[in-house]
């Protein structure tokens, strides 16, 4: 059917009001698992400090009566240090487009700079897994993959990095993620001292580790309909480890991390400056200085050059 005539339609209408929701909708994720597990210490220069400590090795130690005393060898303390980075947001509103009435926000500047808050937020996630430390103009922190080289697992060709060296990985073929790989670095982070808590993982790497079965049946419960396709606690030899999935670190990474022994130093904390004004438009940047404190190296562990 269609309207009589004459019928004044919408479509012809002039004055109508737009209907526009009051609601701004977002889908980028903002979680960072790194920065919400790592403590937070304070840096005092642009080259960041810290010491580590090993005990001797465990020895058979069975003394004859009466003999002389003699001094232990003295293990001297090793001396890691790390570059801040700084990272910045800038945003820039014009006169007009903070005066004008928006939907969704009512100060168009303090809306951007939320934003960009959590953009900044996001940069440092992504930066902190990395490697890609600098002492040149700009600074970068060495992350994550420059500082677990010694409980690994890697794939046929890796050259690990070295904190030490001051030197890059270099990827070698890629791998099937198996819990075996899992279970030997996590021996090999027992026996030096470590005591893992926490399982960082890739989405598709997280995917892959819901499927290893360890010692367990799984167990279905048919009355509420509902498959379980997940692992979120792992019960290993060595104690209860959490799987954390990680959207910002590389597809090919696994970290297994103690996370007491994680720390980001802040040289500057997170601040907002408010730039000068060149023309009709505020002006605002934030910024932030920091690095990652790998507080024991040894401590953790990682499975690289996973598919």
């Amino acid at each position: 059917m269609t309207a009589p005539t004459n019928t004044f339609l919408t479509t012809a209408a002039i004055g109508n009001r737009e209907d526009l929701s009051d609601t701004i909708y977002r889908i980028s994720p903002t979680q960072t698992p790194l920065l919400n597990m790592a403590a937070k210490t304070k840096a005092t220069a642009t080259l960041h400090e810290w010491q580590t400590q090993d005990l001797a090795a465990a020895a058979s130690n069975a003394q004859a009566e009466g003999d002389n005393a003699s001094a232990k060898t003295v293990t001297p303390t090793v001396r890691l240090s790390n570059r801040t980075q700084i990272s910045t947001k800038t945003v820039i509103v014009s006169g007009t487009q903070q005066a004008v009435q928006s939907a969704g926000r009512k100060d168009e500047m303090g809306y951007q700079m939320a934003l960009a808050a959590l953009e900044l937020k996001r940069d440092m996630e992504l930066g902190l897994t990395q490697n890609n430390v600098t002492a040149t103009s700009p600074r970068q922190s060495r992350g994550l993959l420059g500082w677990i080289v010694d409980n690994t697992s890697i794939g046929a060709g890796t050259t690990l990095a070295s904190y030490t060296g001051n030197t890059a990985q270099t990827d070698g073929t890629q791998r099937a993620f198996t819990e075996a790989q899992l279970k030997a670095v996590l021996q090999l982070q027992f026996t030096a001292g470590g005591m893992p808590d926490t399982i960082m993982l890739p989405p598709g790497g997280k995917q892959t580790f819901s499927t290893f079965t360890g010692n367990a049946t799984r167990m279905d419960k048919s009355e509420d309909a509902k498959l379980y396709a997940s692992i979120d606690v792992y019960a290993s030899d060595f104690g209860e480890i959490k799987a954390v999935p990680n959207r910002f670190q590389r597809a090919r990474d696994v970290f297994i991390l103690q996370s007491d022994k994680v720390a980001v130093a802040y040289l500057r904390p997170f601040s907002t400056i408010d730039l000068a004004t060149t023309g009709d438009a505020m002006q605002k940047e934030l910024v932030v200085e920091y690095c990652l404190e790998m507080r024991a190296p040894k401590a953790h562990g990682a499975v690289y050059d996973i598919l």
